[in-house]
């Protein structure tokens, strides 16, 4: 993890942490992003969802919805499109978080866990954004920051979201407190990451060998003869839909230059980059270290700097920030909130070519040195005038689709009715193709809500409204075929291309095999006179090497082999290389030593993580979660 990575992991709540309270929190923290926000369609207590009887309300989506685009927004700067991000369902991501909570804070409940109110007040006293010179900021500007909030917090909605975040935090820890992590998985880790080589590698692509490959007619039969499991077809559903298009509802809908424009008043953020600064920076860390000798040497760095000596060189050498160390100390363009606060106030107080002070953090000391800054912009309305009608065609068509798809689901009952009802509106309805469960559907494309209502529906059913690519479907089964060995003449192009493949890695294999013994005598000579390139690699474990690509045979030679040894042909998907190991730079001891705790304690949040997302998954198998789908839609902000 690099330590831009942790200054901003330091500015966030944990993952499994309540979104609903991060949410609460933006105000606090980050208070430039708000603005007014256009309302949305629901009523704000109105349920999205229910998890074992408590309510996800309308209010509670719109928070972490802000919360979310406004997070996207600030690390994307002008490539932030909101659109793609409703495209991609980020709407059912904030769902599924908001559901997780509920589920958490029922299984909290069910075990007798409870948060006092002494514990909520303490917690509210010691949060940052609610602190000024180290004192609380008061009850007035409390209420004032809360009301900030959109839709607006009241005191006591606040305190429950800090009770809940306390309760999930006493789940987390019950659930967690007996686990640990070893000084051999700590190692294990630490080499991983650590660990590096250089290698030279020789690949011998199986692809050059394609057009030697084809095979006869004899060699296809025997071949599928041997390997007819392979080929057997699955059973094979066939459907008539009823489709709903979003698409073409889009191009029936207009929006005025009137309501593109109100949009954009009431969305200014969406549309506005905040002041950005790149900066490169030098760390020294004073984690169990002597702090005045840690300032002292720091102090010598910023001497060499002021003196001429490069900050990239000094950063490359000395710096104790393993995520920019190897780029010469650059942390790239980031914007406020994004590092701890003493950083920040010093980087976005230099003009570009400025070098700090020396700069204390909770991380250690730096000396930063600013390259370039990006002022805060707004783009005009006329340059992304286009982009706001195309989003709100899409919006307004999504929510059309919606809205027929709720209207006319009453009125199929049965077969026949897919038809009518497609008259009346002037749909249409399609045969599709037969299709095996993880194929695409003629006229829907790839469709998985349909192909599990198409295996799972009796003849003569139609199914509820189906979520496709396009918009939403009915359906009804009208065909299937059992699962069948084919002809050959079925499936020939097939074999020929799996034959095809087949041997032509093993020419490339046989080929790397040749040539492996004079390759172990003079790598790059022996290379030269086979007419194969050398490519030179740095690789880390768990890494990938061009041509290869990630490798557990690669991986382990690459620390295995002396420096210099050469391997024996490692057969790939695409062909067969054979790798030299010109360098290779091994952990320190005394390096592990200094980490080993915070690496055992990421390493032990992570496996924790995964633990209460396994529970969780339990849990929600054995409590009732119901959605409300025409909700959820109206509860997504415009």
């Amino acid at each position: 993890m690099t330590m831009l990575d942790r200054m901003r992991r330091h500015k966030r709540w944990l993952k499994w942490s309540l979104a609903l309270v991060c949410v609460a929190f933006v105000a606090l923290y980050f208070p430039d992003f708000l603005s007014t926000r256009q309302d949305v369609g629901a009523a704000p207590n109105t349920a999205v969802a229910e998890v074992d009887g408590r309510k996800i309300t309308v209010a509670e989506f719109t928070r972490a919805y802000y919360q979310r685009l406004d997070a996207y927004r600030a690390s994307a700067g002008e490539s932030f499109d909101p659109k793609l991000l409703k495209q991609l369902g980020i709407d059912r991501q904030i769902l599924s978080l908001l559901i997780d909570e509920q589920a958490m804070l029922a299984e909290a409940g069910r075990l007798g866990l409870k948060v006092s109110d002494a514990e909520v007040r303490e917690r509210i006293l010691r949060l940052p954004g609610l602190q000024e010179n180290g004192q609380f900021i008061g009850e007035e500007r409390y209420r004032q920051l809360l009301g900030l909030q959109r839709p607006p917090l009241t005191p006591a909605e606040f305190e429950a979201d800090v009770r809940s975040q306390l309760l999930a935090e006493k789940l987390r820890t019950a659930l967690t407190s007996w686990m640990t992590v070893s000084d051999e998985d700590v190692e294990r880790e630490y080499r991983r990451r650590n660990e590096k080589a250089k290698l030279e590698v020789v690949s011998v692509p199986a692809e050059t060998f394609k057009d030697q490959a084809a095979p006869s007619d004899a060699e296809l039969a025997k071949y599928f003869e041997k390997n007819r499991e392979k080929y057997r077809m699955g059973v094979k559903m066939k459907i008539r839909f009823l489709s709903i298009d979003a698409q073409a509802l889009r191009e029936a809908i207009t929006v005025s230059p009137q309501e593109a424009r109100q949009h954009y008043d009431d969305n200014t953020t969406q549309y506005s980059t905040p002041e950005q600064v790149r900066a490169s920076h030098v760390l020294l860390t004073i984690e169990d270290k002597n702090e005045a000798e840690v300032r002292k040497q720091a102090e010598g760095l910023l001497a060499k700097i002021k003196g001429g000596a490069d900050i990239a060189a000094l950063a490359t050498q000395y710096s104790e920030d393993p995520g920019s160390k190897e780029k010469g100390g650059d942390l790239g363009y980031f914007g406020r909130g994004a590092m701890a606060k003493e950083f920040e106030d010093a980087a976005f107080s230099l003009e570009p070519g400025g070098l700090s002070d020396v700069v204390k953090s909770q991380f250690g000391f730096h000396i930063i040195k600013v390259t370039d800054k990006k002022p805060a912009e707004t783009q005009p309305f006329a340059k992304v005038q286009e982009q706001i009608v195309e989003q709100l065609k899409w919006q307004r068509a999504q929510a059309r689709a919606e809205e027929l798809a709720t209207e006319i689901a009453a009125k199929i009952k049965q077969p026949s009715d897919l038809d009518a009802v497609a008259r009346a509106h002037k749909l249409k309805v399609a045969e599709s193709n037969f299709f095996e469960r993880d194929e695409p559907i003629d006229g829907l494309g790839p469709a998985p809500e349909v192909s599990q209502a198409a295996f799972s529906l009796e003849q003569g059913q139609v199914s509820d409204a189906l979520r496709t690519s396009q918009g939403f479907a009915f359906i009804t089964v009208v065909g299937n075929q059992p699962a069948r060995m084919p002809k050959l003449s079925e499936v020939k192009a097939r074999v020929t291309e799996d034959m095809t493949d087949e041997k032509a890695l093993d020419l490339a294999r046989d080929k790397a095999q040749s040539l492996a013994e004079s390759l172990k005598g003079n790598f790059a000579r022996a290379a030269k006179a086979a007419g194969l390139e050398v490519e030179t690699t740095d690789f880390t474990r768990g890494g990938s090497v061009p041509t290869v690509g990630a490798n557990a045979q690669v991986d382990e030679l690459a620390f295995r082999l002396p420096v210099g040894g050469v391997s024996d042909p490692i057969v790939t998907d695409t062909g067969a290389s054979i790798i030299r190991v010109a360098e290779r730079t091994e952990i320190k001891k005394e390096d592990l030593t200094a980490e080993r705790e915070t690496l055992r304690q990421e390493l032990l949040e992570q496996q924790r993580g995964r633990f209460v997302n396994s529970y969780l998954s339990k849990v929600k198998e054995r409590i009732e979660i119901r959605q409300n789908d025409a909700v959820l839609q109206q509860a997504i902000p415009s």
